[in-house]
Protein backbone atom coordinates (compact mmCIF):
# COMPACT_ATOMS: atom_id res chain seq x y z
CA UNK A 1 0.00 0.00 0.00
CA UNK A 2 1.52 3.63 -0.81
CA UNK A 3 2.55 5.45 2.27
CA UNK A 4 -0.25 8.51 2.89
CA UNK A 5 -2.47 6.49 0.39
CA UNK A 6 -3.90 8.91 -2.38
CA UNK A 7 -3.42 12.37 -0.11
CA UNK A 8 -2.22 14.83 -1.67
CA UNK A 9 0.59 16.86 -0.11
CA UNK A 10 2.10 20.32 -0.36
CA UNK A 11 5.17 21.16 1.19
CA UNK A 12 8.22 23.86 0.91
CA UNK A 13 12.06 22.43 0.08
CA UNK A 14 13.33 25.05 2.25
CA UNK A 15 17.24 24.75 2.19
CA UNK A 16 19.43 26.52 4.24
CA UNK A 17 21.41 29.26 2.86
CA UNK A 18 20.94 31.74 5.72
CA UNK A 19 23.12 33.53 8.00
CA UNK A 20 21.36 32.97 11.12
CA UNK A 21 19.70 30.40 12.60
CA UNK A 22 16.42 32.48 13.37
CA UNK A 23 15.49 32.85 9.90
CA UNK A 24 14.95 29.45 9.65
CA UNK A 25 12.98 28.90 12.86
CA UNK A 26 10.42 31.76 11.47
CA UNK A 27 10.50 29.90 7.89
CA UNK A 28 9.46 26.64 9.13
CA UNK A 29 7.40 27.80 12.03
CA UNK A 30 5.55 30.54 9.30
CA UNK A 31 5.10 27.46 6.71
CA UNK A 32 3.42 25.37 9.53
CA UNK A 33 0.58 28.11 10.42
CA UNK A 34 0.17 28.27 6.88
CA UNK A 35 -1.41 25.27 6.81
CA UNK A 36 1.40 23.21 4.80
CA UNK A 37 2.16 19.56 5.14
CA UNK A 38 5.43 19.22 4.62
CA UNK A 39 8.74 21.17 4.66
CA UNK A 40 12.67 19.87 4.33
CA UNK A 41 16.33 21.17 4.43
CA UNK A 42 18.87 19.27 1.71
CA UNK A 43 22.71 18.17 2.65
CA UNK A 44 24.89 20.63 0.59
CA UNK A 45 27.76 21.35 2.79
CA UNK A 46 29.35 23.93 -0.37
CA UNK A 47 26.45 24.22 -2.24
CA UNK A 48 27.48 25.75 -5.87
CA UNK A 49 24.63 28.57 -5.85
CA UNK A 50 25.98 30.96 -3.49
CA UNK A 51 29.54 30.15 -4.34
CA UNK A 52 32.59 29.00 -2.70
CA UNK A 53 32.17 31.41 0.40
CA UNK A 54 28.29 31.39 1.03
CA UNK A 55 26.45 30.68 3.95
CA UNK A 56 25.09 26.80 4.05
CA UNK A 57 24.00 25.15 7.63
CA UNK A 58 24.86 21.39 8.38
CA UNK A 59 21.93 19.54 7.25
CA UNK A 60 21.55 16.83 10.06
CA UNK A 61 21.71 18.91 13.11
CA UNK A 62 19.73 21.56 11.43
CA UNK A 63 16.77 19.48 10.68
CA UNK A 64 16.77 18.08 14.23
CA UNK A 65 17.01 21.79 15.79
CA UNK A 66 14.06 22.59 13.14
CA UNK A 67 11.74 19.69 14.23
CA UNK A 68 11.85 20.52 17.69
CA UNK A 69 10.36 24.05 16.88
CA UNK A 70 7.74 22.67 15.10
CA UNK A 71 4.63 20.47 16.10
CA UNK A 72 2.52 18.96 13.27
CA UNK A 73 4.24 19.46 9.48
CA UNK A 74 6.34 16.47 8.18
CA UNK A 75 9.79 17.14 8.75
CA UNK A 76 11.99 16.16 5.51
CA UNK A 77 16.10 15.63 4.50
CA UNK A 78 15.99 16.15 0.66
CA UNK A 79 18.14 14.58 0.28
CA UNK A 80 21.07 13.37 2.08
CA UNK A 81 24.31 12.29 -0.12
CA UNK A 82 25.41 8.74 0.25
CA UNK A 83 29.02 10.27 -0.04
CA UNK A 84 28.66 12.46 3.50
CA UNK A 85 27.82 9.57 6.15
CA UNK A 86 28.00 5.62 6.72
CA UNK A 87 24.52 5.07 6.27
CA UNK A 88 24.48 3.67 9.72
CA UNK A 89 25.58 6.71 10.88
CA UNK A 90 22.61 8.39 8.82
CA UNK A 91 20.09 6.00 10.03
CA UNK A 92 21.29 6.74 13.64
CA UNK A 93 20.40 10.72 12.96
CA UNK A 94 17.53 10.05 11.05
CA UNK A 95 16.01 8.06 14.21
CA UNK A 96 17.33 10.32 16.58
CA UNK A 97 15.48 12.99 14.50
CA UNK A 98 12.55 10.88 14.24
CA UNK A 99 11.89 10.82 18.08
CA UNK A 100 13.06 14.97 18.37
CA UNK A 101 10.03 15.58 16.30
CA UNK A 102 7.68 13.29 17.43
CA UNK A 103 7.22 10.68 14.48
CA UNK A 104 7.69 13.68 11.80
CA UNK A 105 10.77 12.53 10.05
CA UNK A 106 10.84 11.85 6.39
CA UNK A 107 14.51 10.51 5.12
CA UNK A 108 15.29 11.50 1.76
CA UNK A 109 19.04 10.14 -0.28
CA UNK A 110 20.37 10.43 -3.38
CA UNK A 111 23.49 9.35 -5.64
CA UNK A 112 24.84 13.11 -5.07
CA UNK A 113 25.76 15.68 -7.00
CA UNK A 114 27.77 18.50 -7.34
CA UNK A 115 29.38 19.99 -4.05
CA UNK A 116 31.96 22.27 -3.27
CA UNK A 117 32.60 20.92 -0.53
CA UNK A 118 34.43 17.78 -2.08
CA UNK A 119 37.51 19.74 -3.10
CA UNK A 120 37.22 22.36 -0.09
CA UNK A 121 37.07 19.84 2.42
CA UNK A 122 38.91 17.23 0.54
CA UNK A 123 36.17 14.72 0.71
CA UNK A 124 36.15 11.68 -2.32
CA UNK A 125 33.56 12.31 -4.49
CA UNK A 126 33.44 8.53 -6.40
CA UNK A 127 32.34 8.43 -10.13
CA UNK A 128 28.57 8.14 -11.00
CA UNK A 129 28.29 4.30 -11.07
CA UNK A 130 29.91 3.54 -7.66
CA UNK A 131 27.52 5.99 -6.16
CA UNK A 132 24.55 4.51 -7.20
CA UNK A 133 26.16 1.27 -5.89
CA UNK A 134 26.54 2.66 -2.60
CA UNK A 135 23.23 4.13 -2.61
CA UNK A 136 21.98 0.68 -3.49
CA UNK A 137 23.73 -0.58 -0.49
CA UNK A 138 23.04 2.25 1.79
CA UNK A 139 19.34 1.84 1.81
CA UNK A 140 19.21 -1.94 2.41
CA UNK A 141 21.79 -0.93 5.70
CA UNK A 142 19.24 2.34 6.53
CA UNK A 143 16.18 -0.13 6.15
CA UNK A 144 17.79 -2.97 8.11
CA UNK A 145 18.55 -0.92 11.33
CA UNK A 146 15.21 1.09 11.44
CA UNK A 147 13.51 -2.27 11.15
CA UNK A 148 14.97 -5.01 11.75
CA UNK A 149 16.24 -6.31 15.75
CA UNK A 150 20.05 -7.37 14.28
CA UNK A 151 21.18 -6.43 10.96
CA UNK A 152 24.37 -8.15 9.22
CA UNK A 153 24.82 -7.06 5.61
CA UNK A 154 28.45 -7.78 3.06
CA UNK A 155 28.62 -5.07 0.72
CA UNK A 156 31.21 -4.01 -1.32
CA UNK A 157 31.28 -0.63 0.14
CA UNK A 158 29.50 -1.04 3.62
CA UNK A 159 29.27 -3.87 6.43
CA UNK A 160 27.47 -4.55 9.61
CA UNK A 161 27.94 -7.38 11.69
CA UNK A 162 25.21 -8.19 13.97
CA UNK A 163 24.38 -4.43 13.76
CA UNK A 164 21.60 -2.95 16.17
CA UNK A 165 20.38 0.29 16.48
CA UNK A 166 18.37 1.37 19.52
CA UNK A 167 15.74 2.78 20.00
CA UNK A 168 13.94 2.31 16.81
CA UNK A 169 11.96 5.20 15.18
CA UNK A 170 8.68 6.40 16.32
CA UNK A 171 7.33 5.60 13.15
CA UNK A 172 6.36 1.94 12.36
CA UNK A 173 7.63 2.97 9.26
CA UNK A 174 9.99 5.98 8.99
CA UNK A 175 9.60 7.16 5.27
CA UNK A 176 12.71 6.57 3.05
CA UNK A 177 12.60 8.75 -0.04
CA UNK A 178 15.38 8.65 -2.58
CA UNK A 179 15.52 11.28 -4.86
CA UNK A 180 16.95 11.01 -9.19
CA UNK A 181 15.61 10.49 -11.94
CA UNK A 182 18.04 8.35 -13.96
CA UNK A 183 16.26 5.87 -15.96
CA UNK A 184 18.42 3.21 -16.20
CA UNK A 185 20.01 2.56 -12.53
CA UNK A 186 18.48 5.23 -10.79
CA UNK A 187 15.12 4.24 -10.65
CA UNK A 188 15.49 0.69 -9.90
CA UNK A 189 17.19 1.72 -6.86
CA UNK A 190 13.82 3.33 -6.35
CA UNK A 191 11.65 0.96 -7.89
CA UNK A 192 12.92 -1.89 -4.79
CA UNK A 193 13.68 0.32 -2.12
CA UNK A 194 11.86 3.91 -2.08
CA UNK A 195 8.19 4.83 -0.03
CA UNK A 196 8.22 8.29 -2.26
CA UNK A 197 10.26 8.93 -4.96
CA UNK A 198 11.13 12.79 -5.68
CA UNK A 199 12.72 14.52 -8.48
CA UNK A 200 12.83 17.88 -10.21
CA UNK A 201 10.02 18.98 -12.24
CA UNK A 202 10.30 18.31 -16.42
CA UNK A 203 7.95 18.73 -18.60
CA UNK A 204 5.01 16.44 -18.64
CA UNK A 205 6.54 14.00 -21.69
CA UNK A 206 9.54 13.51 -20.04
CA UNK A 207 7.66 13.02 -16.41
CA UNK A 208 5.30 10.56 -18.13
CA UNK A 209 8.66 8.55 -19.12
CA UNK A 210 10.08 8.39 -16.16
CA UNK A 211 7.11 7.05 -14.97
CA UNK A 212 7.02 4.12 -17.34
CA UNK A 213 10.20 3.72 -16.56
CA UNK A 214 9.60 3.20 -12.75
CA UNK A 215 6.78 0.84 -13.29
CA UNK A 216 8.59 -1.11 -15.61
CA UNK A 217 11.58 -1.86 -13.04
CA UNK A 218 8.80 -2.17 -10.43
CA UNK A 219 7.33 -5.23 -12.35
CA UNK A 220 11.43 -6.65 -12.90
CA UNK A 221 11.89 -6.76 -8.96
CA UNK A 222 8.35 -7.55 -8.41
CA UNK A 223 6.55 -4.97 -6.39
CA UNK A 224 3.45 -2.43 -7.12
CA UNK A 225 4.88 0.57 -8.75
CA UNK A 226 1.66 2.11 -7.05
CA UNK A 227 3.17 1.20 -3.95
CA UNK A 228 5.48 4.11 -4.47
CA UNK A 229 4.72 7.47 -3.29
CA UNK A 230 5.38 10.35 -6.21
CA UNK A 231 6.77 13.72 -5.20
CA UNK A 232 7.55 16.55 -7.22
CA UNK A 233 10.32 19.73 -6.50
CA UNK A 234 9.54 23.04 -8.29
CA UNK A 235 9.74 26.79 -8.00
CA UNK A 236 7.01 29.46 -8.94
CA UNK A 237 7.27 33.35 -8.83
CA UNK A 238 3.02 34.41 -8.12
CA UNK A 239 0.95 37.57 -8.46
CA UNK A 240 -1.96 38.60 -8.36
CA UNK A 241 -1.45 40.40 -11.65
CA UNK A 242 1.12 40.37 -14.43
CA UNK A 243 2.66 43.52 -13.10
CA UNK A 244 3.14 41.91 -9.46
CA UNK A 245 5.26 38.82 -11.35
CA UNK A 246 7.35 40.66 -13.63
CA UNK A 247 8.56 42.78 -10.49
CA UNK A 248 9.44 39.11 -8.68
CA UNK A 249 11.24 37.72 -11.96
CA UNK A 250 13.04 40.66 -12.48
CA UNK A 251 14.16 40.22 -8.80
CA UNK A 252 15.37 36.76 -9.12
CA UNK A 253 17.43 38.00 -12.75
CA UNK A 254 19.10 40.31 -10.32
CA UNK A 255 20.60 37.27 -8.15
CA UNK A 256 20.63 34.77 -11.07
CA UNK A 257 23.19 34.79 -14.22
CA UNK A 258 20.79 33.83 -17.41
CA UNK A 259 22.84 30.81 -17.42
CA UNK A 260 22.20 29.32 -13.87
CA UNK A 261 20.52 26.02 -13.93
CA UNK A 262 17.65 27.06 -11.23
CA UNK A 263 15.66 28.44 -14.28
CA UNK A 264 14.74 25.34 -15.10
CA UNK A 265 12.79 24.52 -12.34
CA UNK A 266 10.72 27.41 -12.52
CA UNK A 267 7.18 25.83 -13.66
CA UNK A 268 5.70 28.89 -13.40
CA UNK A 269 5.52 32.80 -13.59
CA UNK A 270 1.61 33.71 -13.30
CA UNK A 271 -1.36 33.88 -11.23
CA UNK A 272 -2.17 31.17 -8.64
CA UNK A 273 -4.66 30.18 -11.37
CA UNK A 274 -1.75 29.45 -13.67
CA UNK A 275 -0.34 27.84 -11.55
CA UNK A 276 -2.87 25.09 -10.87
CA UNK A 277 -3.48 24.92 -14.40
CA UNK A 278 0.53 23.57 -14.57
CA UNK A 279 0.43 21.67 -12.21
CA UNK A 280 -2.69 19.94 -13.15
CA UNK A 281 -1.27 17.41 -15.67
CA UNK A 282 1.44 16.28 -12.80
CA UNK A 283 -1.54 15.12 -10.26
CA UNK A 284 -2.84 13.05 -13.94
CA UNK A 285 0.76 11.24 -13.90
CA UNK A 286 0.13 10.40 -10.26
CA UNK A 287 2.08 12.95 -8.15
CA UNK A 288 0.74 12.89 -4.59
CA UNK A 289 3.41 15.71 -2.90
CA UNK A 290 4.01 19.06 -4.63
CA UNK A 291 6.86 20.89 -2.70
CA UNK A 292 7.79 24.17 -3.32
CA UNK A 293 11.26 25.25 -3.80
CA UNK A 294 12.33 28.79 -1.88
CA UNK A 295 15.68 29.97 -1.18
CA UNK A 296 16.78 32.92 0.04
CA UNK A 297 15.63 35.84 -0.39
CA UNK A 298 12.22 34.45 0.40
CA UNK A 299 9.32 35.64 -1.54
CA UNK A 300 6.79 35.02 0.71
CA UNK A 301 3.98 36.44 -1.77
CA UNK A 302 4.72 33.16 -3.76
CA UNK A 303 4.85 30.80 -0.01
CA UNK A 304 1.12 32.48 0.85
CA UNK A 305 -0.64 32.53 -2.81
CA UNK A 306 -0.04 29.07 -2.99
CA UNK A 307 -0.91 27.89 0.52
CA UNK A 308 -4.23 30.35 -0.26
CA UNK A 309 -5.37 29.91 -3.90
CA UNK A 310 -2.81 26.65 -5.74
CA UNK A 311 -3.32 24.28 -2.50
CA UNK A 312 -7.19 24.56 -2.55
CA UNK A 313 -7.36 24.21 -5.96
CA UNK A 314 -5.55 21.33 -6.61
CA UNK A 315 -6.99 19.19 -3.51
CA UNK A 316 -10.57 19.85 -4.98
CA UNK A 317 -9.13 18.89 -8.65
CA UNK A 318 -7.49 15.84 -7.00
Amino acid sequence: MRIYGDAIRFGIHSGQQYTSFSEMVDLWQRTEEAGYDWISCFDHFRPPIGGPGGPCFEGTTLLSALAARTSRIRCAMLVSAVTWRHPAVAAAAATTIDHVSGGRVEFGVGAAGDDLGYEQYGIPFPPAGQRLDMLDEACRVMRGLWDEERTDFEGKYFRLTAAHLEPKPVQRRLPLVIGGEGERRMLRIVAEHADIWNTLVAEPEVYRRRVGALAGHAAAVGRDPGEIRQSMTFRAILGEDRRQVEERREAVARILPPDSPLWSEYLVFGTPEECVERLKPYLELGVRDFLLGSRPPLDWRTIELFATHVIPALRAAG
